[in-house]
């Protein structure tokens, strides 16, 4: 088999000792780094799906025949084992419809990889924004839009209300919502930070795309809350209903980000301009 366990599994998704010092919950499945060289063909440029401020993320087929989306987590991801198993539990519990599920990661030497499952219509930037739907051929009239909201919606309360401690995702944004073949959206990312050091927790505006979804006082002073989930989901909402995302350097500086477009439509009450022309015909 390609998946190799720390532990046996027990009942009820607690923690078991491993070599008497490290524990590992049985939810989580420790693959051997050359399972996962194998899964990706050696990491081929080919097989990359993503890259983000946490690591590069490739498509792999599993020994089992299991398609997954695996994250090689940045070099600047170097806790010790016991520190990052701890964490792969606590993340391991939260399961929601609405985000993405973890099968298990990788902790050989330095290697720190996590192993996801694959969602088939790829991420929402890549499918709907920059005309990307046009590419796809995934009809995303209004019903499906607003289902995509929703759902997005109902993870993120999950990761605020629900989970204990709250989880603050940092890193809401279009390349993160993943959608499965029912266009169903998953979040993924989310715990992501607990896995950085603390000079890394902080989303770099050098990730593309990233610096127009985050909110002011986290972008200026740093203060992070809850709010800061709900501001970059705002942005979100209206990259969705307008079809474009947050930046497009192609239109003239004054529209280059999509905030400033909103704001200068509104002041002028024309805010109906910024829904996507390509609704036309399917606001059904």
């Amino acid at each position: 088999m390609g998946c190799f366990w720390f532990s046996r599994h027990k009942s009820g998704g607690k923690p078991s000792e491993v070599d008497g010092e490290l524990s590992v919950s049985d939810k989580v499945k420790i693959y051997k780094y050359k399972e996962i060289r194998q899964a990706t063909d050696d990491f081929n440029p080919i097989n990359k799906i993503g890259e983000g401020g946490f690591g590069s993320v490739y498509k792999g087929c599993l020994r089992d025949g299991k398609v997954a989306a695996i994250k090689v987590l940045s070099a600047e991801s170097r806790q010790g084992v016991r520190e990052f198993l701890t964490e792969i539990n606590v993340i391991s519990e939260v399961q929601h419809e609405n985000l993405v599920k973890l099968y298990g990661c990788c902790v050989e030497g330095n290697h720190r990889i996590l192993v996801y499952n694959y969602l088939e219509n790829n991420s929402l930037d890549k499918t709907l924004l920059v005309g990307g739907y046009t590419q796809s051929g995934i009809k995303f009239d209004w019903s499906t839009r607003a289902n995509i909201c929703i759902g997005v919606a109902k993870g993120l309360s999950f990761l605020h209300e629900e989970v204990t401690p709250h989880i603050v995702h940092r890193d809401i944004k279009a390349s993160n919502i993943l959608l499965d073949r029912d266009l169903s959206p998953k979040i993924s990312d989310f715990g992501l930070a607990r896995l950085m050091p603390p000079n890394m927790t902080h989303v770099s505006t050098r990730v593309a795309g990233t610096l127009g979804y985050l909110a002011p006082e986290y972008a200026v002073r740093g203060q992070l809350t809850r709010k800061a989930d709900i501001y970059s989901f705002g942005v979100l909402l209206m990259e969705i209903v307008s079809g474009r995302s947050n930046k497009n350097t192609r239109l003239p500086t004054e529209y280059e980000y999509l905030l400033e477009r909103a704001w200068k439509l509104y002041e002028r009450n024309e805010l109906v301009d910024l829904v996507d022309t390509g609704l036309d015909g399917l606001l059904t």
